[in-house]
């Protein structure tokens, strides 16, 4: 349970640094999904990775369960009181399950199209690269290049109201599930201490609230039509080739 969760705060974080190009220029967030597209087989060894860390994810989490109720029996308690239990660790359970309708739709909206087919359609017209692209110095993808234009996608799926408060409510959510997870990883490890327990938990605290308002930050700031961020933005943007 802990090992999964931890590659899976790994993928999110990543998943959110990388988002978070959408307040640049179209071609860094453009570019970095044509390098992600250019890994092939790399690509689809860590898709797998985590589709495989998902589901021992939901079956050691379901194996917990019933154990637990194993052992309590069949006869109820006469009263629930909780004395150090958190809000999040009660709720971890059902947080889980909603985060990850959560993302079987994103991935349908974003991934696929399914979901939101007019966004899609745009993705599917090329961007052309006004300037390269680099990883850590290393140039892949160059100016000139035509690649799908993941910038517009973004916009305009979040233009569309309910699906942004939907995206806000199912982060929030995923926010509380991690708060509780990795908090419980570094017990579940060996690494937490009576000494620096406090201190863990506030940094765990922070770190899932710095989470949940990196997320918010990009379909907020669709909605109220931040600089670059607005309708039309790319019909007006400079000439492909040109200078952004």
């Amino acid at each position: 349970m802990a090992a999964t969760g931890l590659i899976l705060i790994g993928f999110v974080t990543g998943h959110l640094a990388g988002n978070l190009q959408i307040f640049e220029p179209p071609d860094h967030i453009n570019g970095y999904a044509a390098f992600l597209h250019q890994l092939g087989p790399l690509l689809w060894v860590a898709r797998i990775v985590l589709l495989v860390s998902v589901g021992l994810h939901i079956w050691a989490a379901t194996a917990l369960t019933l154990e637990n109720r194993r052992a309590r029996g069949t006869e109820p308690y006469s009263a629930k009181v909780w004395i150090q239990a958190s809000l999040a660790s009660r709720v971890v359970r059902w947080t889980g399950y909603l985060v990850l309708a959560f993302v079987l739709y994103h991935l349908a909206q974003f991934t696929a199209g399914w979901a939101q087919p007019a966004a899609f359609k745009d993705n599917l017209a090329k961007y052309t690269m006004a300037g390269d692209y680099r990883v850590a110095g290393f140039l892949v993808v160059k100016a000139g290049t035509a690649v799908p234009d993941v910038h517009s996608m973004v916009i305009l799926g979040f233009q569309n109201k309910v699906v942004a408060l939907f995206y806000v409510v199912a982060v929030g959510l995923l926010s509380f599930h991690l708060w509780h997870g990795a908090d419980s990883l570094f017990q579940t490890f060996g690494l937490r201490s009576a000494r620096w327990s406090g201190c863990l938990r506030k940094a765990v605290a922070a770190f899932c609230l710095l989470y949940f308002l990196g997320n918010l930050l990009i379909p907020g700031s669709v909605l109220i039509g931040a600089k670059g961020l607005r309708v039309g933005f790319q019909a007006s943007a400079a000439p492909a080739g040109s200078a952004p």
